[in-house]
């Protein structure tokens, strides 16, 4: 792996693309007398929030003012912007991946690019470049600025892929349990989680589709001839991780949907059992409460078999409220 051996200033490292695949690392201090041949690229990764790196960018880029303001604002909105003498500023969006970071606290990249150099800008490390370095230490890198831009963006688009299949495997998980469990009970709050993460990794790469289709119909001179496919291959797959995040929502809601039904079913079942005991054991109740006052006149009160006439009243009655109630089905 490239070593990292410019990070006190700023620089988290600097390549020079080979123009085969791979790619050599410089030291800061060379860049002020690098002389690139007419194969090779330039690509310096920066740490954003790095002092150094905004004077860097502000004294030595040769960017202009504009640029720079643009590649250190704060607004990490996807946008695509031509600047003269066919130059490009590129930001993109990527999922956190970070230890301990929600997936869907974006990060993002800001590319400056031309024909043989990019500047690309990061706050948080980068699952997408760490990948691509791995392609150039193994000599299957970008072999262009144009490439790389290209690789950079595949990268963090893979990624997305990955999360946006975890979460649709935990909403099959959960629909299959839904089906083969009439009792199971899915987590209410987990659920939920899976559901406002695909509505804000949605919200939050949308726009990064348009800015795949607008690269998919620019023709820059520095560009290789078959990019536009490329790019238009990565605003198809983007499209798809869209449509599968609104399914996923779509499919949350379902289950939660499924478990209210299940749950309204099961007290309207208890609370109509609970019905018909009450109905059942109403008149009893009457009957006994009747036949328990302490007052003169009360029927069979001297007979030996009084009681059991009793009992044999109330379950008569029990019998003929439950061929009542089977009668109008109600049981």
């Amino acid at each position: 792996m490239f070593e990292e051996e410019n990070a006190q200033w700023g620089l988290v490292h600097a390549l020079v693309l080979d123009g085969k695949g791979g790619a050599r690392s410089i030291a800061r201090t060379e860049l002020d007398e690098l002389q690139l041949q007419a194969h090779e690229s330039l690509w310096l990764h920066w740490d954003r929030s790095h002092p150094q790196t905004q004077t860097w960018l502000r004294k030595s880029s040769g960017l202009s003012e504009f640029s720079c303001d643009l590649l250190l604002e704060e607004n990490t909105r996807p946008r695509l912007l031509q600047l003269s003498d066919s130059e490009l500023l590129l930001f993109l969006r990527g999922v956190n991946l970070n230890p301990g970071a929600e997936p869907e606290d974006m990060v993002s990249v800001r590319i400056f690019g031309s024909a043989q150099r990019v500047i690309s800008l990061r706050l948080r490390p980068l699952r997408a470049t760490e990948d691509l370095l791995v392609q150039l230490e193994a000599g299957k890198g970008p072999k262009t600025a144009s490439e790389l831009i290209l690789y950079m963006a595949q990268y963090l688009t893979n990624k997305v892929q990955d999360l946006v299949s975890c979460l649709s495997e935990v909403v099959d998980e959960e629909e299959e349990k839904l089906d083969s469990d009439e009792r199971y009970t899915p987590e209410h709050g987990a659920v939920l989680q899976i559901r406002r993460r695909a509505a804000a990794l949605k919200r939050f790469l949308a726009p990064q589709r348009d800015i795949f289709g607008q690269l998919t119909r620019i023709k820059l001179p520095w560009f290789v001839e078959d990019d536009g496919d490329y790019w238009n291959e990565l605003n198809n797959s983007l499209t798809r991780y869209l449509e599968e995040l609104e399914l996923t929502r779509e499919r949350v809601g379902l289950v939660l949907e499924t478990e209210d039904r299940r749950l309204s079913v099961r007290m309207n079942r208890t609370m109509y059992r609970f019905g018909i005991i009450t109905g059942i054991f109403l008149p009893m109740s009457f009957l006994t409460g009747l036949l328990g006052i302490n007052v003169g006149g009360i029927p069979f009160s001297e007979s030996p078999y009084g009681f059991l006439v009793a009992c044999l009243l109330m379950i008569s009655v029990a019998l003929g409220q439950w061929w009542l109630f089977r009668r109008l089905r109600w049981v």
